[in-house]
């Protein structure tokens, strides 16, 4: 007698060979999260730009000698106000991923299109919230005696400057 195998078992079988790993390959469970980076091991910058005194272009610079993790949504307070700046797009935190002396960097519009303002003596950035980032004040910043705020936007982490001013409409 001959047996012939059932053509569902057959697809199944094919489907699972399909689907399965190759020998050596790293699955999502074989690679352990980063570890998020630690607040000395990351250098934070800030400059307001020279023609618009209301945009802010920021920095984190990993220092360490492994890859680390800080949040995407970057830290962004003004002086004594209430809340930080929001981010464009709206979005949840989660790791950024930066090499052994890798710099990411976000752009912050310090002024909405309203034109009301407050004025605070400088700004407040982290790379991660879990740090208590360095406080920048207006004159470091290049913004003068003081930092003009108004429903503030930040763009999450980026590769590059360019893809930060991009993101909060700064070209």
């Amino acid at each position: 007698m001959r047996v012939r195998p059932l053509p569902a078992l057959a697809s199944a079988c094919a489907a699972l060979v399909a689907v399965a790993p190759q020998a050596g390959a790293a699955t999502t469970a074989d690679r352990a999260p980063l570890a998020t980076c630690r607040a000395f091991a990351v250098e934070v910058g800030a400059k307001a730009d020279a023609q618009d005194r209301t945009v802010v272009r920021i920095t984190v610079t990993n220092q360490a000698r492994r890859t680390c993790v800080v949040d995407r949504l970057p830290t962004v307070s003004f002086g004594e106000l209430d809340g930080p700046a929001q981010h464009v797009p709206a979005g949840e935190s989660g790791p950024y991923r930066l090499g052994a002396g890798e710099t990411a960097y976000a752009t912050v519009r310090t002024v909405g299109a309203d034109g009301e303002v407050r004025r605070v003596g400088g700004v407040t950035v982290a790379g991660d919230p879990s740090h208590s980032g360095r406080t920048f004040s207006a004159r470091e910043l290049g913004a003068g005696r003081y930092v003009e705020v108004w429903e503030p936007v930040s763009s999450w982490w980026k590769g590059s400057a360019r893809a930060a001013d991009e993101a909060v409409g700064v070209g």
